[in-house]
């Protein structure tokens, strides 16, 4: 029990670091912007390393969600449940943006600088891709390009094939599933390791973004950076927070308290997929069944994405404003249909918003292209509020799904969120199960076990 206390003892410690060092590398992006830029690729580093699990993590949580249910068809029912709802939840945050736009009417008086329309340009090189491409470009190459490509959504297809295949081959499947999960376990334990680096990976990207942008750019940029952060709160409080609490019964306040250290993970490294391996552990704890994880979590990091859909629209709005060609009424509506449809591309990793936006003006509005050079010194900052919102959405909806599906412990739920039964640093390394859930069963089986 000791040994445990002070394991557990020692990953504060590392939190505690990774604030430290987010302090002491704004501190050094004020005094040193030079040196502090020479650091960019020290975070950048540490972003990889995480981004380099992303698609082993997802192909073990996705086989194993799918290939432990007994019933493809309750699969079909959570995979259209949860796409249909961030459909829905995408449109509401693009709407968000573009109401808070018209209200705030970012970029008045500013000008487009050479220099900007130079970034912009580059931005938008590459960028743009047609619905034909986004498509083919789900097929992976090979079976094992899926995961050297680190194409999440490519993952995501041949995970789910490797899943539907395992489970019609019931139980001689069931040797394979066992060493997946092995191999899950392997991965979370190197996972473990690589987060030891993130207080040096937090002060360089955060030493780095202070010493590139400096004041001058904040404060001329500051009225967007607000209005933006602004939305984001009032989408995840207001809209999520009521949403959870009318259909689940959960406070989303103690909802985000649990996921504390993923937040302070996110502010310090900008991409929200420097969380989501903590985010599938952590949502089995809290009592939503492993298939349910499995299937929402890694779904939602490519088509939940609320907080770059009101990036879009409020950039896109500053950036016509700025350049003195306002968006007219349906302009803004058929931008929106249009950003529903981009947004779906990008994958919750530092600059994916930039890249979209700058994509998707270059086929709808092809003269605001030079204006994304306007956002690109911010971009950094508006990237942390962006991968913080479109975290907070996938960890809502993946307590409402398991709802909605009857998959979810709700004693366990109130349990967890109240420190009754609180998260241990450990349970990403048992050896029993990855994090201390035992193995879902299917609906049937419940009922069986209950009535017995």
């Amino acid at each position: 029990m000791g040994v445990a206390a002070a394991k557990r003892d020692r990953t504060h410690y590392l939190y505690l670091a990774v604030i430290a060092a987010v302090v002491l590398g704004i501190l050094v992006g004020f005094a040193a912007p030079g040196v502090a830029v020479e650091l960019k690729p020290i975070g950048t580093a540490f972003v990889n390393l995480i981004k380099m699990m992303i698609s082993p993590i997802i192909f073990c949580t996705i086989v194993l969600g799918v290939g432990s249910v007994r019933k493809a068809a309750k699969v079909g029912a959570v995979g259209g449940l949860a796409l249909g709802y961030f459909l829905v939840m995408s449109t509401v945050a693009l709407a968000i943006g573009l109401l808070v736009g018209n209200l705030l009417e970012p970029g008045q008086g500013l000008h487009l600088t050479e220099a900007a329309r130079a970034a912009g340009e580059q931005q938008a090189a590459g960028a743009s891709e047609s619905t034909t491409d986004f498509l083919l470009g789900i097929i992976p190459t090979t079976i094992v390009s899926a995961f050297t490509e680190g194409e999440v959504l490519q993952t995501l297809l041949v995970a789910l094939l490797a899943g539907f295949a395992l489970q019609a081959m019931g139980s001689a499947g069931e040797p394979v599933l066992r060493g997946i999960g092995h191999i899950q376990r392997l991965v979370f334990r190197i996972l473990a390791m690589i987060m030891w680096a993130a207080p040096v990976g937090a002060f360089g990207a955060m030493a780095a973004v202070v010493g590139e942008t400096g004041v001058d750019a904040l404060k001329s940029l500051a009225i967007i950076m607000v209005g933006f952060y602004v939305t984001c709160a009032i989408f995840v409080f207001v809209v999520l927070g009521t949403i959870l609490r009318l259909v689940a019964g959960v406070n989303l306040i103690s909802l985000l308290k649990y996921l504390g250290r993923e937040f302070l993970l996110i502010l310090s490294t900008s991409s929200s997929e420097s969380a989501l391996p903590r985010l599938i552990a952590k949502m089995e704890h809290l009592g939503v069944s492993r298939p349910v994880v499995g299937i929402t979590v890694p779904t939602g990091y490519s088509f939940n994405l609320d907080g770059t859909a009101i990036y879009l629209t409020m950039s896109s709005l500053f950036i016509a404003n700025a350049m003195g060609d306002p968006l007219s009424a349906g302009e803004q509506v058929s931008l929106l249909l249009f950003m529903i449809v981009a947004s779906k591309g990008a994958a919750g990793v530092t600059g994916a918003g930039l890249a979209t936006l700058a994509g998707g003006l270059q086929s709808h509005r092809p003269g605001l292209v030079d204006g994304v050079g306007l956002i690109v010194g911010i971009d950094r900052f508006m990237s942390e509020a962006r991968a913080m919102t479109n975290f907070a959405g996938n960890a809502v909806a993946t307590v409402l799904v398991g709802t909605w599906t009857k998959e979810i412990d709700k004693e366990r739920v109130d349990q967890v969120l109240s420190g009754a039964l609180p998260w241990n640093e450990q349970m990403l390394n048992q050896d029993d199960d990855v994090h201390g859930v035992p193995e879902p069963r299917d609906s049937d089986e419940q009922h069986a076990v209950a009535k017995a």
